[in-house]
């Protein structure tokens, strides 16, 4: 599986993004001004959306386009489905 296989790189972002969001913590304790919170929310908006992108292209090219087999194809194809219903929520 692919999240195996990049455990190590996956680890890392989610580790910044949780950086990310501590500093969105901070800035509300802090009280700081509502622009730089707002700039703050959108580096995390961003960074999660940018390791979903990747962790979607990956399922798709091993999963769908490249399978072992045809079941492998179509559970890779139903995942895929019900992801993105839940990100679209």
């Amino acid at each position: 599986m692919h999240t195996i296989k990049d455990k190590t790189k996956l680890l890392a972002r989610v580790r910044r993004i949780k950086g990310q969001v501590e500093a969105v913590e901070r800035a509300l304790e802090a009280e700081i001004g509502c622009a730089d919170v707002l700039q703050l929310i959108a580096s995390v908006r961003g960074a999660v959306g940018g390791l979903t992108a990747e962790l979607m292209e990956d399922h798709i090219r091993r999963h769908v386009l490249h399978p072992g087999d045809a079941a492998e194809r179509q559970r890779g194809g139903e995942e895929l489905v019900d992801v993105i219903r839940t990100y679209l929520k």
